[in-house]
């Protein structure tokens, strides 16, 4: 009688943990619309705003841009969400309408605290109406009084009641889709993508931004000044980069995600337009320009352009970064070489290293111009992508003429009277 008792009894909490596992697998995070906040530095907190679908899709939304995870794992009440292209992954745990943990790049051992709480809210909790407009240009001054990390830039923004969309252009890119709110006299802006966090915050006293402070996630962060100018304009991105002098060509020789060495000396490149984009597969607006790139090539279909990318990665070792490399070039469809040039740093000194011809590697992307008989006709520093609206489309507009110029030049670098 016992045994049947005991055993009748084990049957029971059997079928009761069989049960609360099978709920338990069936739990995961709502759907619809939720908010998220990251713990950067002086106990600010970075909002973003994300959607969850049925099949456990994650879309972040930035102003116009939105920026999909659709590599999420749960394991009982823990959960992992992964960008496709980039290192950065969330890893905590979660309730139906909670999730707590750590954003974490293994690479550079960095970990920032998050919160994700369901349903919809305002990107910045805003409770007082905007006692100020900031829609315009902005000349802006980051790390104004320490001269060795000054730097210039140029705030681009349009405000509509009291929520703010916009960037800073910067002489080496942009900082990407910025979304917040003015509050009273207070600009908050922030944005996250998968690889950037960044949070921006200032006083606005009429014409300038006082007190601002810049946080790159939580191990990074300065103070920037700027004033409406709706004259300004950044120095030409073709006027940074160059040749040393000595130097007449552009050389290198690294291996691709097969392993092996690629030369610019190839018979691939002899007589062609080449376009080599220095870039690393981290860097948003690298992806950026890595899709406008593989779209153009596409399009173009001309025998005689080719590109190559040079990679310069911080994944710790080799075989890291090469797996980087390919997920990227397998996402987005890149259908040109895509070269190992350095891995353990994204150190643009390091780089420089490996590109001893030019005289700095300012900025990643940087995008050089070779026509058919090698000479390196133009270096265009960073990439200001879609985040600058009309910034991007003259970029565009210019890019493709500059590059239509090169492939009408015969070898001699002048246009043949057929082609007049």
């Amino acid at each position: 009688m016992f045994q049947h008792s005991f055993y009748k009894n084990l049957l029971f909490a059997s079928i009761v943990v069989l049960l609360f596992s099978c709920n338990r697998k069936l739990d995961k995070p709502k759907q619809g619309e939720w908010r998220a906040t990251m713990e950067t530095m002086d106990g600010k907190q970075l909002p973003f705003l994300f959607t969850f679908t049925e099949g456990l899709t994650m879309t972040v939304s930035n102003a116009t841009e939105e920026v999909i995870f659709d590599d999420v794992t749960l394991r009982e009440d823990s959960i992992i969400i992964a960008h496709p292209i980039y290192e950065g992954v969330f890893k905590g745990v979660f309730t139906p309408d909670s999730i707590t943990g750590l954003f974490i790049k293994p690479s550079l051992n960095r970990e920032m605290p998050f919160v994700m709480k369901q349903g919809r809210k305002e990107r910045f909790a805003v409770s007082a109406a905007p006692k100020a407009t900031v829609t315009g240009n902005w000349e802006t001054v980051f790390s104004p009084n320490k001269p060795a990390d000054r730097y210039i830039a140029k705030g681009i923004f349009e405000q509509k009641g009291h929520k703010v969309t916009g960037t800073f252009r910067t002489t080496t890119g942009d900082y990407r889709y910025l979304d917040g709110a003015v509050e009273n006299d207070t600009l908050r802006l922030s944005t996250f993508d998968g690889a950037h966090a960044f949070l921006f915050e200032a006083k606005v006293q009429g014409d300038s931004l006082m007190a601002g402070v810049f946080y790159s996630g939580n191990h990074w962060k300065e103070p920037f000044t700027a004033r409406k100018n709706d004259a300004y304009e950044l120095p030409r991105a073709d006027s940074l980069t160059f040749l040393r002098d000595g130097y007449e060509k552009l050389e290198f020789t690294f291996p691709n995600t097969k392993g092996k060495e690629i030369s610019l000396s190839d018979n691939r490149f002899k007589d062609k337009v080449v376009i080599v984009q220095v870039m690393g597969t981290w860097c948003p607006n690298c992806l950026d320009e890595t899709r406008y790139l593989t779209e153009y090539y596409n399009d173009t279909k001309n025998e005689n352009l080719e590109i190559v990318a040079l990679a310069f990665e911080y994944a710790p070792t080799k075989e890291k970064a090469m797996a980087a490399i390919y997920r990227l070039k397998e996402k987005v469809g890149v259908p040109y070489p895509m070269l190992l040039a350095q891995y353990g740093s994204s150190d643009k000194g390091k780089a420089n290293q490996k590109l001893p011809m030019l005289n700095h590697v300012l900025s990643y992307p940087t995008t050089i111009f070779i026509d058919k008989a090698g000479n390196v006709r133009k270096i265009h520093t960073g990439f200001n992508g879609p985040a600058t609206g009309k910034n991007y489309d003259a970029f565009v507009k210019e890019f493709e003429r500059y590059v239509e110029m090169l492939l009408e030049e015969d070898l001699s670098g002048t246009t043949s009277e057929s082609e007049e």
